[in-house]
């Protein structure tokens, strides 16, 4: 399928397939129309070493999002709260600025519901003269054809895998088809970017990061998470195990989420890291110390748009 006729049709970019016109200004699943709407471009510190690096990475913050994550910490730009509508010439501008601010890449954050629009822009960028690695910075919860369509747009991946669980998937994302979903994807993935690629620096310049964010009380999903990866690509795919859950106070309002309305202990962080380094696992990033803190939480103020 042609970017033109995923264009001309109704939305089915997302496992969603929700149909919704956005061409017409209805929103989709997603809470977004057709309007490119972004809430923040800056450097950021707070990603993995490799893309970050010391001058940051050149983070772009797409509004809207195809999940519904009940615990998820940027809910206002993904329920479309905030975001300045810009144009597929003033997103590539944004890439250049990024750019000649030092970042070490382009890092679109949940863009899949723009896809179209944010390869277009890529696409132009490259043209006036973006030479810096771009990454898919997505919740894991992707069609893969829509990842195959990045093949020569995207350098690296930097995925979620939240779920092996499609129960947790359902009461949490509203996603029971998640595991399957998030499989496709990656194996999508892996296949486009091939082996990592790394420069003199450390810095990814190809390769595919799976994330996964440890809920409290759920070692097990997180346990089948890291072994359906290691086992299936080994050392071809990095692992980021993350301990930075934070309970965020509208969570606690609603009874039928308790089992979450707390930070992970060390004790369960330990035993994911242990249980991953058992099976082998070499190429991992940790977190170590209290992440859960609602400052690693950017401001989505407009900055950069």
């Amino acid at each position: 399928m042609q970017w033109k006729e995923l264009r001309s049709s109704p939305c089915n970019l997302c496992p969603r397939e929700c149909l919704a016109d956005r061409g017409s200004g209805r929103k989709g699943f997603c809470l977004s129309d057709n309007r490119i709407m972004v809430a923040r471009a800056a450097l950021h510190m707070w990603e993995e070493p490799c893309i970050s690096g010391r001058g940051g990475s050149g983070v772009v913050f797409f509004a809207g999002c195809s999940l519904r994550c009940v615990y998820c910490q940027n809910y206002e730009i993904a329920e479309g709260r905030r975001g300045r509508q810009v144009t597929v010439g003033r997103l590539a501008e944004i890439f250049l600025e990024l750019q000649a601010k030092g970042a070490a890449n382009i890092n679109l954050v949940t863009p899949d519901h723009y896809i179209i629009d944010v390869a277009e822009a890529v696409l132009l960028a490259k043209k006036m003269g973006l030479v810096l690695p771009v990454v898919y910075n997505g919740s894991g919860y992707e069609k893969r054809e829509m990842i195959c369509s990045l093949s020569g747009i995207v350098d690296i991946f930097l995925t979620d895998f939240k779920y092996m669980d499609s129960g947790l998937a359902a009461k949490y994302s509203a996603a029971a088809d998640y595991p399957r979903r998030a499989k496709e994807a990656l194996a999508q993935m892996v296949r486009i970017v091939g082996t990592p690629a790394f420069d003199e620096n450390g810095m990814m310049r190809r390769g595919v990061i799976v994330r996964h964010l440890l809920l409290p009380g759920h070692k097990k999903n997180a346990k089948a998470v890291i072994r359906y990866v290691y086992e299936t690509y080994g050392d071809s795919v990095y692992l980021s195990l993350m301990n930075q859950y934070t309970p965020l106070e509208r969570l606690r309002e609603n009874p039928d989420y308790r089992e979450i309305c707390r930070k992970v202990t060390k004790r369960e962080y330990d035993a994911v890291v242990d249980y991953a380094i058992g099976l082998g696992v070499r190429n991992a990033y940790m977190q170590e110390g209290d992440t859960a803190r609602e400052s690693f939480i950017p401001a989505f103020d407009g900055e950069g748009v």
